[in-house]
């Protein structure tokens, strides 16, 4: 996945910005984003501070690394049973 090339700062601002009474198209047409963009942005930030949004960053990097070893752990146990199975 491509990474943003706005700061969880930067989106919580442009959210803001629409709370606050400014029009959704003037708000995209300002940061040079798409309105879908805009919506995916609310969807996942809607709601939070930037503290909320780095914390919600770090535990999206420890969940995947997480994934990361628990699929390391089930290919060596997989290896493991298969050696262990064959008759020597």
């Amino acid at each position: 996945m491509r990474a943003s090339r706005f700061t969880e700062e930067q989106i919580i601002g442009m959210l803001k910005e629409q709370e606050a009474g400014a029009k959704t198209a003037d708000v995209c047409r300002k940061h040079g984003i798409s309105s879908a963009t805009f919506y995916k942005f609310k969807a996942k930030y809607g709601g939070m501070d930037v503290s909320d949004a780095r914390r919600l960053k770090a535990l999206e990097e420890e969940n995947a690394r997480l994934k990361k070893l628990l699929a390391e752990q089930m290919l060596d146990n997989a290896i493991l049973r298969d050696v262990s199975s064959k008759k020597w």
